[in-house]
């Protein structure tokens, strides 16, 4: 209990009206998606950390997530909700405003194919874009988008 109130109380100081993204570090994929997402976040919504990382397992153990059964991108909104697979990826999408918004589109499809979209594209991803040997390291002009 006590290490959930220190991961609520680093979110409130450095995340503070921020979503969280959680990706995947050793992605190439997810790491040019990252680098997507932050050149396009201009209204700085968006703070980021990597799965593998401490605060990432900790952050999946505090909303209830078992990485050891996701294999998604997850977006966290704190204090209201998390999501993950394509509604990620569409609720990103809306955040990004803009042509990117249209993407919410895909709402009209069940969530079950397009879920099975992303999970073909996710189990395939290191094979067709590669694997890094460990989580990007941000320049120190991103520094700040990561926690």
């Amino acid at each position: 209990m006590e290490k959930q109130s220190e991961i609520v109380s680093l979110l409130q100081k450095t995340a503070e009206n921020k979503k969280i993204i959680l990706f995947d570090g050793v992605c190439n994929l997810c790491s040019s998606a990252v680098q997507f997402i932050i050149k396009h976040d201009k209204k700085d919504t968006f703070r980021f950390v990597a799965l593998q990382s401490d605060l990432g397992k900790e952050i999946c153990t505090y909303i209830g997530v078992d990485q050891a059964k996701i294999d998604s991108i997850i977006m966290y909104h704190p204090a209201v909700a998390y999501y993950y697979k394509s509604n990620a990826v569409i609720e990103i999408a809306e955040d990004l405003g803009g042509l990117y918004s249209i993407m919410t589109i895909f709402k009209i499809l069940p969530e079950k194919l397009r879920n099975y979209i992303y999970d073909y594209i996710a189990a395939n991803r290191y094979k067709w874009y590669g694997k890094k040997e460990s989580c990007m390291i941000p320049t120190p002009e991103l520094k700040a988008k990561f926690l």
